[in-house]
């Protein structure tokens, strides 16, 4: 595995490396994404390859100015600019219909394109030195843990890409929310970084996408998704025996007291829900590699990033055991 420290050397090689239609992972301050020429059907094709991703799945595409929109979407209206000019560079994805330059294998023949800005500045540099907008997931195994830190892309994905940029660890540490404008009222099709709160106090009410079955429209909507190898069972209390001998417990704030878990992570000890997505993906790592049989999960409170917390945690016990 190609690791290599994030600075300008390293950004330029990467650079190189994706306009010669090879796959680099980087960090955003979502979590790490596994990036491609957006332009180069065969190299994204690599991504589906690499990542062992169904085709439907369509893939977001990261650009570093506004100019770019231009030529990947038909029209980049009020709405989009409104909340481009107040969230980019961040963690809002938006949907809106593509042009035919974006190939059908980026947008899994929707005839809607993902685009967002990434707010961290070793992603923004690779995408300016690549000079192209860059095609990139999560930088993981389909349907597993996403990757916040370097080592945990090299865990999965190991030699099969050419090359990390090590940008230390996400400091969002969840998806970006992901918001579909081609309708009359705007749907949050994904709940992510940003919370929906912020995005109403902008543009207005918005829709949220109902439930998580039905048809792939955007990342991360399909019933099982982020799991670990340990299964994953959501629980409304922690003051309880677990069953198994080996049981873990992933928990919102700082327990009290003593516990009867072979293993306690805390996502926030005073129950911060920004600290908490930021450390969601790390702790369900440190658990799955920990020996353990079953992971317990305390839900947290849904109202701002509690909603794309409960998200991840709800497709990752959507899945017993791998």
């Amino acid at each position: 595995m190609n690791i290599f420290r994030a600075n300008n050397d390293s950004i330029q090689r990467a650079a190189a490396i994706i306009r010669d239609g090879g796959l680099v992972s980087f960090p955003t301050e979502t979590v790490y994404g596994l990036g491609a020429d957006v332009f180069n059907p065969l190299a994204v094709s690599r991504i589906y390859e690499v990542k062992e991703r169904p085709f439907f799945d369509p893939i977001i595409v990261h650009i570093s100015n506004t100019a770019a929109v231009d030529e990947l979407v038909l029209s980049f209206g009020e709405r989009a600019r409104t909340l481009a000019d107040r969230f980019w560079p961040g963690p809002l994805t938006l949907v809106l219909k593509k042009t035919a330059r974006v190939p059908d294998i980026v947008t899994a023949g929707l005839e809607t394109v993902a685009i967002r800005m990434p707010a961290h500045p070793v992603a923004l540099q690779l995408i300016e030195s690549v000079g192209k907008p860059i095609a990139a997931p999560s930088a993981n195994l389909f349907g597993y843990i996403s990757p916040t830190r370097a080592a945990h892309v090299a865990e999965q994905l190991g030699d099969r890409i050419d090359m990390v940029l090590d940008g230390g660890d996400c400091p969002v540490g969840i998806e970006s929310t992901i918001l579909h404008l081609g309708e009359p009222v705007p749907i949050v099709l994904r709940p992510g970084g940003l919370p929906l709160e912020e995005i109403e106090e902008v543009i207005g009410p918005v829709a949220v996408h109902g439930g998580i079955a039905g048809s792939v429209q955007a990342p991360g909507q399909l019933p099982s998704h982020y799991s670990p190898n340990v299964p994953v069972r959501l629980v409304d209390r922690i003051d309880f025996q677990p069953a198994e001998p080996a049981a873990a417990l992933l928990a919102f704030r700082a327990p009290r007291g003593k516990l009867p878990f072979a293993r306690i992570e805390v996502l926030s000890p005073d129950g911060d829900l920004r600290v908490a997505a930021a450390n969601l993906f790390r702790c369900l790592h440190r658990l799955d590699s920990a020996d353990v049989d079953i992971i317990y999960v305390e839900r947290v409170p849904e109202i701002g990033l509690g909603r794309a917390i409960m998200d991840r945690l709800r497709r990752a016990a959507g899945r017993k055991s791998h």
